[in-house]
């Protein structure tokens, strides 16, 4: 598929709506005057005759807007644009025409990608074969994931801008915007903040860096400033020029329960005041503003790095024996892509000669407690029909299973619908994701993979993971106390702590993601010494009386343990 073409929506991704399909997110008025401010601040005053400012996704022209009523009225000024909406572009010149009479406008119906990707078509950005560039660029370019997209168009972007991994509409967004910026040019780009802590963002955070001179960035976080659930950030650049690169600055903004230290009038007021600040309907917000952080490496995770921050991981590594990365492989759970079929919590309603010999115990977050599962709360199986053959997986011989032959024929339609499976050269019957089925039988670490506070625990059950949890093993079964350690730093307020000061990324309602690249960085003390013991025997002591105010005691002795084997006290993070 070619770029310009309509983005495809994915066969498993059909049902979605127009706007999630095309990714249009109209910027609130209070972000774009945020923004325009912003660009107004960078920009030296430097300027071409008339100054030529673009937005690439028009949409109806609220940041077009707020730009040109921060620009002094006597510079003459030439507006470009363009928008795959019809209705929103008339919108949109009708807007700017009544309040910006002098403004040469030229809004166009197309895609920018399109046009930025055609070197050679005439009349295009890059009709003379160079690109056409501007001086200032405002944009908040449209939020497509690679499953809407679909696997063509993804690839076909990846292509075209150099991106690998996961691709996302809006990262090809940003890399053509620094083709088109002009050298001291300034643009102010709004766009999701997940490529700044994702493994499938470091290639754009790398362009980024190498493209474009990068002055401040905001993680706009939690705040809601959006009615779709985008957790926004906003990029200030400046076009490569020759001149010395400086290190940029880094804010963000959540949302916390801690008591608030001062009020703004909003949340876009409250970005600019540090510490923990109140807004009018009541929520509290903590702002830090500090240098990007990315560990010395250019496609690396951002992060604030402040005096404080800085201090205080650095206590953390000098008192770090290993990772949870080091004790063995950050898996997901089990998908099957037809859990109808293979996930049941009914089975036992089947007459026993019908019942399926590979049913399996199934952990699902359900059952997630801290250190132990409460397995009453979900009494789901799975049909898991893979094996381990010399330390292979194997899918099953179907044949010598009659009763789990007969009732996956029953559903085999069902099951063959999942074409990628049959295309993958698998058996229709498969699970899509099997994981290794010789690691079920090991004792497991496992964890939920979004909460507000972190839930880990221990399987000794030889379940079956499901793809809403995460799990480990230890490489080395003869050191299964490390995951009784692990668990407990895992579950800790440290831990929280740690997150935050690492990775400083949520989702909404103060949410964590517990996720591989987040997880296997997640450090564990030397386990050789009196306070490991202790943690580890604990952690076992707690397993046993879970659910018990005896286990909730040992927990908070665990807790603050945890810290001091850090170095650390509790609550001074």
């Amino acid at each position: 598929m070619e770029i310009g073409q309509p983005i495809a929506r994915a066969r498993r991704y059909e049902v979605v709506t127009d706007e999630k399909a095309s990714g249009s997110t109209y910027t609130p008025a209070g972000l774009a005057d945020f923004v325009a401010a912003q660009m107004i601040r960078e920009w030296d005053g430097a300027q071409t005759s008339p100054l030529r400012i673009l937005d690439p996704a028009v949409g109806e022209g609220e940041l077009l807007a707020s730009l040109l009523k921060h620009i002094p009225s006597h510079i003459p000024v030439e507006v470009h644009g363009f928008d795959n909406d019809q209705r929103a572009l008339e919108a949109a010149t009708a807007r700017l025409t009544a309040a910006h009479p002098l403004a040469s406008l030229h809004l166009a119906f197309g895609d920018f990608l399109e046009i930025t990707c055609s070197s050679g078509s005439a009349g295009g950005l890059f009709g003379s074969g160079s690109p056409d560039t501007f001086d200032m660029i405002i944009a908040n370019p449209p939020y497509v994931r690679t499953q809407i997209m679909g696997a063509s168009t993804a690839q076909a972007l990846a292509d075209q801008f150099g991106l690998t991994g996961r691709v996302d509409l809006y990262h090809a967004f940003l890399l053509a915007i620094a083709k088109c910026l002009r050298p001291h040019g300034v643009a102010g780009i709004i766009v999701s903040n997940r490529f700044m802590t994702t493994k499938a963002g470091a290639t754009v955070r790398r362009a980024i860096c190498e493209r474009l001179h990068l002055r401040h960035a905001w993680d706009l976080g939690d705040t809601k400033l959006f009615e779709a659930a985008v957790l926004p950030a906003v990029l200030i650049a400046e076009g490569l020029n020759g001149s010395p690169r400086t290190t940029p600055t880094f804010t963000s903004i959540y949302e916390t329960k801690d008591e608030s230290q001062s009020k703004a009038e909003s949340v876009i007021a409250a970005i600019s005041t540090p510490g923990v600040v109140a807004v009018p309907d009541g929520r509290r917000f903590r702002v830090q503003s500090g240098l990007l952080d990315t560990s010395r490496e250019i496609d690396g995770v951002w992060r604030v790095a402040t005096q404080a921050n800085d201090a205080w991981l650095a206590t953390v590594d000098r008192n770090t024996w290993a990772t949870f990365g080091d004790l063995g492989k950050v898996r997901v759970g089990v998908k099957t892509c037809a859990d109808r079929v293979f996930i049941r919590s009914d089975w036992g309603s089947l007459p026993e000669d019908e019942r399926p010999e590979l049913l399996r115990p199934l952990t699902t977050h359900h059952i997630g407690r801290r250190f132990r599962p409460d397995v009453a709360l979900d009494t789901r199986q799975i049909v898991y029909p893979h094996e381990s053959i010399d330390g292979k997986r194997k899918t099953i011989n179907l044949g010598a299973y009659p009763r789990t032959q007969k009732y996956l024929t029953q559903h085999r339609a069902a099951l063959e619908e999942r074409s990628y499976v049959i295309e993958a050269g698998r058996q229709w019957y498969e699970v899509w994701v099997p994981q290794d089925p010789g690691a079920w039988s090991h004792p497991k670490l496992v964890f939920r993979d979004i909460s507000e506070e972190p839930c880990f625990w221990i399987d000794l059950d030889k379940t079956i993971v499901n793809g809403d949890c995460y799990w480990l093993i230890c490489d080395d079964p003869r050191r299964e106390d490390l995951l009784w350690l692990a668990v407990s730093v895992g579950n800790s307020t440290f831990i929280e702590a740690f997150y935050d000061h690492r990775f400083n990324n949520k989702l909404y309602a103060g949410r964590r993601r517990f996720i591989t690249q987040y997880v296997e960085k997640f450090p564990l003390p030397d386990p050789t010494t009196p306070i490991a013991t202790s943690i580890i025997t604990l952690a076992k002591r707690v397993y046993e009386t879970a659910g018990t105010s005896e286990s909730d005691a040992i927990q908070k002795e665990l807790d603050a343990l945890v810290w001091a084997s850090f170095g650390l006290e509790p609550n001074k993070a």
